[in-house]
């Protein structure tokens, strides 16, 4: 899952950031309100979730609200505000925020929060996701293939569940960075390839035949 932070306090979106990443996010880094709005229209396929805050240099965060739901942009929106009155809550809500968090807040809650949101169903999706034997649970992060417990990093789930929700389509490299590595990662490196490899091997289960395939010159294609 890749998320945008929008938050204009440095080391406060340097300990969110560095706390996200450590639970599996990709995460990008703006402080500035307008810039944010021009990743945000640029790149609306390629983020799960926006952590927004509200007060913000160059155009506010309730903006950035109204003007991606005004443009049809659907990413969830998470506003950070250190304001608690409810007239600015019903605001938030009223303007296309899924939902918000009351600074100070704690990582836990945050980390929370996020996961809610990215929970909730888009197009009646189910929550657990099935192909053939393989079963991934998002929100208790388990994976079972035919009843037997798989052990997946970070990566690797992430990498499962985005092949999960795309059977027996043909899935570029490219696609796999955009939606799972943020922008700080070297595109000649062969980390992709590596965590594919690894991911392969422990679906594989040994006797079993390989499911993930390689499509060459392409991508890789999760056979269902």
């Amino acid at each position: 899952m890749r998320l945008l932070l929008v938050e204009d306090e440095d080391r406060l979106a340097d300990i969110l950031a560095e706390g996200l990443r450590h639970k599996g996010y990709a995460v990008d880094t703006i402080n500035d309100g307008t810039k944010a709005y021009t990743r945000i229209s640029l790149h609306r396929n390629d983020y799960d979730l926006v952590i927004l805050d509200l007060m913000l240099p160059g155009m506010s965060g309730l903006d950035i609200c109204r003007q991606m739901r005004a443009e049809g942009i659907t990413i969830p929106i998470l506003v950070l505000t250190a304001r608690n009155e409810e007239e600015q809550k019903v605001n938030l809500l009223l303007a296309g925020a899924d939902d918000y968090l009351v600074k100070p807040f704690s990582f836990e809650e945050l980390a929370a929060r996020i996961q809610a949101i990215l929970r909730r169903p888009i197009e009646s999706v189910s929550t657990v996701l099935r192909v053939l034997d393989i079963e991934l649970d998002p929100a208790e992060h388990t994976v079972n293939r035919d009843g037997v417990p798989l052990t997946l990093t970070l990566k690797e789930f992430g990498l499962l569940e985005y092949f999960l929700r795309h059977p027996n389509e043909v899935i570029n490299r490219e696609d796999l960075i955009v939606h799972l590595w943020d922008f700080n990662y070297e595109s000649f490196s062969n980390v992709v390839d590596v965590h594919i490899k690894n991911l392969r091997r422990k679906l594989d289960m040994g006797s079993k035949p390989s499911i993930l395939e390689t499509v060459r010159g392409i991508g890789y294609r999760l056979r269902a």
